[in-house]
């Protein structure tokens, strides 16, 4: 029988809730198939037979992976269940405790100790959760499952590779339901590339090791190009009347320029003359605070492709470097829904103002499209999607 046949048994039973047993001869079927494929890597039978042969379909994985949100999250929920002051006053404790490894780290990676901190915090909250789910029942899952398949059966192929002497022990794999491990919550492909002994006991241990957690994730960004000596971004103030067409992660420009148009740091002084490239934020509108953000911004995002997280770390780090919190925090705002998002989308296109593909995601290109409109409509182009937008667009507030 081909894989295909077996993604359509297995799907049938996701989506119909077939008896178990077949879902488990569909599933078995795909482990077959994956085990073919892992041999033809090379791996041996001990890990083809017994550790591939041996995995557990999780129904549970599927579900976590269908279940969406009904609601976006808005800037100041995301930022505020993230950047708590526990978890600012935990950061600092773990700074202070783990300093002489990490400035080892920052002279050896180029990355400053408060990133790493910040990364560990939002990851695992510093290893509080590092996820109890097997790993490789959850990977060879989603690479039975049509939706992802290709990418999740590189994951689970790779993590059979990490399984060995002085490597991860099959039991050890635990971790999300989407396959991440350990206290950075590495999937298989970055551990594999990136993980690194930080401890010198000869192996790598995300889980137990936390030098091997933190020099594994300076390893990681170092290698996505971090930029010693160079910020994530800072908040700044922008001058009344401030046209926003320049708002977007697309619009680069030098710092120089910024300080021509006017804008100054949170605290009022000058931007730095300095030769560096950003780009300028509003997460949460005009109303908001703005940032402008720097290269090592992008890096944070190679780790994570949500602006929101990378500002989240960008802040984090800071707070828990020492600095205060923003001089003006994100206003309560009312969270769209998805379906809300996926009109919005539609009905910019048909104005012809390109958001892309309605997927519910309010992404740099939909807010490009919603700042184009403002644009014509004689609105502050700031990309928001506030109620006067919506309105504009006719769509239901509620």
């Amino acid at each position: 029988m081909s894989r295909f046949l077996y993604w359509i048994l297995f799907l049938s039973y996701c989506s119909l809730y077939a008896p178990f047993g077949a879902a488990e001869e569909a599933f078995a079927g795909c482990v077959a198939d994956l085990q073919r494929k892992a041999r033809q890597q090379g791996l041996g039978p001990k890990i083809v037979d017994e550790v591939l042969g041996g995995v557990k379909f999780a129904p549970k994985v599927i579900e976590l992976d269908r279940r969406q949100p009904e609601f976006t999250a808005t800037f100041a929920d995301y930022l505020n269940k993230r950047v708590t002051e526990d978890r600012v006053k935990r950061g600092r404790e773990l700074l202070a405790r783990h300093r002489k490894l990490l400035d080892q780290l920052l002279r050896q990676y180029g990355v400053p100790p408060q990133y790493l901190v910040a990364f560990w915090g939002l990851e695992s909250n510093y290893g509080v959760y590092l996820g109890y789910m097997p790993v490789l029942d959850s990977l060879a899952t989603l690479a039975c499952d049509q939706r992802r398949s290709e990418f999740f059966t590189t994951q689970l192929l790779t993590a059979l590779h990490l399984i060995g002497p002085r490597g991860v022990e099959p039991d050890q794999m635990q971790g999300s339901w989407a396959g991440a491990m350990g206290h950075t919550q590495f999937m298989p492909e970055t551990y594999k590339k990136y993980a690194v002994d930080g401890d010198g006991d000869s192996r790598v241990d995300l889980w137990n090791s936390i030098p091997d957690a933190m020099a594994s994730a300076a390893n990681f960004l170092a290698g996505l190009g971090w930029k010693t000596g160079l910020r994530w971004g800072r908040e700044v103030v922008l001058p009344e009347n401030f046209t926003y067409k320049e708002v977007g992660i697309q619009n680069r420009r030098p710092l120089n320029e910024w300080r021509e148009l006017g804008i100054v740091t949170a605290f009022g002084g000058p931007i730095p003359q300095a030769d560096v490239q950003a780009a300028l934020l509003v997460p949460a509108g005009h109303q908001g605070p703005a940032f402008l953000v720097y290269d090592n911004f992008d890096v944070i995002m190679e780790w994570n492709r949500s602006e929101f997280y990378a500002l989240a770390v960008g802040y984090l780090a800071d707070r828990i470097n020492g600095g205060g919190t923003l001089k003006q925090p994100p206003p309560d705002q009312p969270p769209l829904s998805i379906a809300q998002v996926k009109e919005l989308q539609t009905r910019l296109n048909t104005l012809g103002f390109e958001a892309g593909e309605p997927d519910g995601i309010l992404g740099p290109g939909t807010r490009r499209a919603i700042r184009a409109l403002q644009h014509q409509r004689d609105m502050v182009a700031d990309g928001y999607p506030a109620a006067a937008v919506l309105k504009e667009l006719g769509i239901s507030l509620e």
